[in-house]
């Protein structure tokens, strides 16, 4: 860790004060105006380091009260002085009139969040953080006793995999039921995240949280009726593709119906798929697949190992999910995730090199010298995490390094690709479900009526599954969806960008070495050009049209028929 960050992490605004007000008070001109953009960068670098550290402080120990306690010292003392600093940095810059070279979307972004901003928002956004940190607790301590020991409901994934049905079935009910007696605290803590959001966006002059959203994630390329209209698509021609699926599932399986904790067992009754033993494992085969695809991004996974960059097990206490969070003083990143030694934490950890990779090749673009110009499209940073998942497929062998046998290979690459079939109507129901909630915010107040809408909209995306009997685990899916309690909106953009991803594998299997040169091209751009000419840039279209999914699970299925030969 840098030292300054590490002093850093105490450092209440005092600390950054004097130079945040050398900072506004300058006179912006031509001949000054790149050397202020560079001072601009290197305080946002640092004060965003030190948030960045202190949300991996909070989430690798949610047990911490100390990090815990500085992070709410972040959160109310010095987060909301930052944000007017940036308002008043932004305003000066966009009032000079100067337009530095490369800065023309980062401008166009500043326009947008200047108008957003309103100052009463401040304590609002703290007060969102800190639930968001809340819900992490609570998801956090979920633990049951199994076979006499105490285990995260993570560690219970394996046991999904089992042939013995009535094993899956016990530890799945365990689980869900754990979950259900968190139902009201949850309930509790999404009135409150509803009531925040609601004030944000009336604070900001706003008819609804949709609205606001929209904005503050500068989304300038698609309206919330392109996403009505992926939907409508996903619903044409995935969901037959995914009901097909299920059905071949549950014939092969012999059963009645297919039930939940028949989804993760292999359907020929294979054992399930155990890459690794453990982390070291899990990062010394990943290195290995990733200097394969590339000596340069080998270097960089394997940095971010040699630094102690990476925080991939499982274990109480730990905060749920997988994230890749930049560093941008240090020019790093750092990955978390919560392996069990599944396949599925393989495909997490490829996912989260892919932002790492992006942000390594961000930060050694000398032409992209100012923070403002890092901010990619979030559609586009989804692009790089699951366009390598694809890109490393080839490379899950042990004769390419990997982790299994030439058969277990192709078994691996069939579930990855099956679940990429089976990802974009879950999508849609956790999106169409969100503008669901904001569109109709008094209904959605009633945790029963979201109960009830996520129950309609699974139904319409998601048959093949039997849940009867168990209306309410099935009712409550969305409380086990933490972007819609923490980041709301952000579920689109996955569905978005595995099309993307997608195309470029359909460049890969026709030129690996172009493929790949278009992908490192594309991911250093950061946020210099639109979204369009970034999913231009690697190869693949910016696509919500029904031809552009038709194509896509026409190849996957097709590769799946061809995998299956070889299983």
């Amino acid at each position: 860790m840098p030292a300054t960050a590490q002093i850093a992490l105490e450092w209440g605004w005092d600390k950054y004060a004097a130079h945040a007000k050398a900072l506004t008070l300058q006179k912006l001109t031509a001949a000054n105006c790149t050397a202020w953009l560079a001072d601009w960068t290197q305080l946002a670098s640092l004060v965003d380091e030190v948030a960045a550290r202190l949300v991996i402080a909070s989430t690798v120990d949610t047990t911490d009260k100390a990090a815990e306690a500085r992070y709410n010292a972040y959160l109310e003392g010095v987060q909301p002085q930052w944000l007017a600093t940036q308002q008043t940095l932004r305003e000066m810059l966009l009032q000079s009139g100067l337009q530095p070279a490369g800065m023309e979307i980062p401008l166009r972004n500043m326009r947008a969040e200047a108008a957003l901003f309103r100052e009463a928002n401040l304590p609002l956004l703290t007060e969102e953080k800190q639930l968001g940190v809340e819900y992490d607790q609570t998801i956090g301590a979920q633990t049951v006793q199994w076979e006499g020991s105490e285990r995260t409901l993570s560690q219970l994934g394996p046991v999904y995999q089992e042939p013995d049905r009535a094993r899956r079935e016990g530890a799945w009910r365990l689980a869900m039921q754990r979950r259900l007696t968190d139902r009201p605290q949850l309930n509790a803590l999404w009135q409150k995240f509803l009531r925040l959001r609601g004030q944000l966006a009336a604070n900001a002059g706003l008819n609804s949280y949709r609205d606001y959203a929209w904005q503050d994630r500068l989304r300038f390329d698609y309206t919330p009726q392109d996403c009505a209209s992926f939907h409508a698509a996903i619903e044409r021609v995935v969901v037959p593709a995914a009901s097909r699926i299920y059905e071949r599932r549950r014939q092969r399986l012999g059963l009645q119906t297919l039930r939940p904790w028949d989804l993760d067992v292999d359907v020929a009754q294979r054992q399930a798929l155990r890459p690794f033993s453990d982390a070291a494992q899990l990062v010394r085969t990943s290195s290995a697949i990733f200097n394969r695809i590339s000596p340069q991004l080998g270097e960089m996974f394997d940095t971010l190992d040699r630094e102690q960059l990476l925080d991939l097990d499982n274990r109480k206490g730990k905060a749920p999910g997988g994230y890749c969070t930049g560093l941008p003083l240090a020019r790093r990143t750092f990955i978390f995730m919560n392996s069990v030694g599944m396949h599925d934490d393989v495909q997490t950890l490829l996912h989260e090199a892919g932002h790492a990779f992006q942000d390594f090749h961000i930060a050694q673009n000398p032409r992209l010298p100012y923070a403002q110009q890092w901010n990619t499209p979030l559609e586009f940073c989804e692009v790089a995490s699951m366009a390598m998942e694809l890109l490393a497929a080839p490379h899950l062998a042990l004769a390419e390094g990997g982790f299994y046998s030439a058969a277990d290979a192709a078994r691996a690459r069939a579930e990855h690709l099956e679940g990429i079939v089976l990802f974009w109507p879950y999508m849609a129901v956790v999106d169409a479900f969100q503008h669901w909630v904001y569109e109709h915010a008094g209904a959605a107040a009633d945790p029963a009526q979201c109960d009830a809408q996520w129950t309609r909209l699974w139904q319409r995306f998601m048959p093949g599954i039997d849940y009867s009997g168990m209306e309410d685990i099935l009712a409550t899916g969305w409380h086990r969806k933490l972007h819609i309690f923490q980041v709301p909106f952000y579920y689109i953009e996955y569905g978005l960008a595995q099309l993307g991803a997608v195309q470029i594998w359909r460049n890969a299997i026709k030129d690996k070495t172009a493929a790949l040169a278009g992908y490192r091209a594309a991911i250093a751009l950061g946020g210099s050009v639109p979204l369009p000419q970034l999913f231009a840039a690697a190869g693949a279209r910016f696509a919500f049209d029904a031809q552009a999914l038709q194509d896509s699970v026409a190849l996957l299925e097709q590769t799946l028929a061809d995998l299956e030969a070889q299983t």
